[in-house]
């Protein structure tokens, strides 16, 4: 019976030891936690987004990084197919919106311990607390790992020890090493989705959340990417989901020139429609402060900030506001721009791009082109996706196959 070593117990090495075991091998996993699926516990907010119920298109779309390196692990292991195992084995799970797939029980311990039950189950051998060193290669192919003093002998390994991000849960980039030291290359490492921290002091309005705006990365008059959908500010810049998707984006222009933020408040509304709705709200509240007239268009919170940075005293009257203050209201709501100074570092992203090349990866087999019988699943290669369940599948797609191949 081949004899197969599983090198991190997340997700991926998860999903590869339970492949492995299931199609007949004898599997080890070395997890060096004290649990299995540490980060997986984290995801979601403790809920767990397994995955995404989109069609193959417009997942693919949420795969930024090397996304056609997936497409044959994809083929062999879709979200569907993901979704259909659980079910058959006894997950419930429902399907939210942006087709966000959860546990139907909102806990991820309940995904964790459903993988960890199968494993057993399936004969896998779990070694806890137990730090893999070194993967050993003789002649160009895998001849065991080494943990401790100790040598132990193997058929296959699958690296599957996760990026960079949450070090807390034991994602502190040991797999890089090991890979690096059979000869593979490691593209560098970077924060994939993480928020930013920007020029402009926003401690003020820290806390404050904004729904169905439209947001976008601009560098000169390049707009790198735009996101609609909900944001907030941060003791030290901006956050949430849209600025999560467009972080992925502008890491590359940061290091070309200075890239900005710009946040359309009202997308919905013209600058002249806007403008009209402004002027209907100034006749409505004529003899107020304009910090007080300004609460149907906008969070309170949020109103002293906008009159700030458009130049406007907010204990003028209304009245008394003039053409010009008008219209630079209706400019700074339309176009709210931050400069980027720096994005959070990378153990505060939810995932790591980068990684181990794609191009020294069999992708029908996830088994390395240099090492035989090395193969690769999760966070550790270099595919990413953005949030909404595309990390996880893009694990469980890896896993399954390099389980499988192992």
């Amino acid at each position: 019976m081949k004899k197969v070593f599983v090198i991190g117990g997340g997700a991926a090495g998860m999903m590869a030891a339970l492949a492995a075991a299931m199609t007949g091998k004898k599997v080890s996993l070395f997890e060096k936690n004290n649990i299995l699926g540490k980060k997986l516990l984290v995801t979601g907010h403790g809920r767990c987004n397994i995955t995404n119920f989109a069609e193959k298109d417009a997942f693919f779309e949420n795969i930024p990084g090397n996304g056609k390196f997936l497409y044959s692990a994809f083929s062999q292991f879709s979200n569907r197919d993901l979704m259909e195992f659980l079910e058959n084995n006894g997950l419930k799970l429902k399907v939210e919106r942006g087709m966000r797939v959860f546990p139907a029980s909102d806990r991820a311990i309940d995904v964790r311990d459903f993988f960890k039950n199968l494993l057993e189950k399936n004969g896998v051998k779990i070694f806890y607390n137990s730090r893999v060193e070194e993967i050993i290669a003789e002649d160009g192919k895998v001849a065991g790992i080494r943990v401790g003093d100790d040598f132990l002998p193997c058929d296959s390994v699958i690296l599957a020890t996760g990026g960079l991000s949450y070090p807390a849960t034991g994602s502190t980039g040991d797999g890089y090493a090991m890979a690096e030291k059979l000869g593979h290359t490691i593209v560098k490492p970077f924060p994939a989705l993480v928020p930013i921290v920007t020029q402009e002091n926003v401690r003020e309005i820290m806390g404050v959340s904004l729904k169905n705006v439209k947001v976008y990365a601009i560098q000169g008059k390049k707009v790198i990417k735009e996101e609609f959908g909900e944001m907030l500010f941060a003791h030290f810049g901006l956050s949430g989901p849209v600025i999560l998707i467009l972080s992925r984006f502008i890491y590359d222009y940061l290091e070309k020139g200075e890239v900005f933020i710009k946040i359309d408040l009202k997308p919905a509304l013209t600058e002249e429609k806007l403008e009209e709705r402004v002027l209907r709200d100034f006749g409505k509240y004529p003899n107020k402060d304009i910090k007080n007239a300004l609460k149907d268009l906008l969070p309170q919170s949020l109103i002293l900030y906008i009159l700030k940075r458009s130049d406007i005293d907010p204990d003028k009257k209304v009245r008394s506001i003039t053409k010009v203050e008008r219209k630079q209201l209706v400019k700074t709501l339309k176009n709210l721009t931050f400069k980027v100074r720096e994005l959070r570092p990378i153990r505060e992203a939810i995932v790591t791009g980068g990684g181990v090349s794609v191009k020294e990866i069999n992708p029908s087999t996830m088994e390395s082109k240099i090492i035989k019988g090395l193969f690769f699943a999760g966070e550790v290669i270099d595919v990413d996706g953005l949030t909404g369940g595309f990390n996880l599948q893009i694990a469980f797609s890896t896993g399954y196959v390099a389980g499988v191949n192992a």
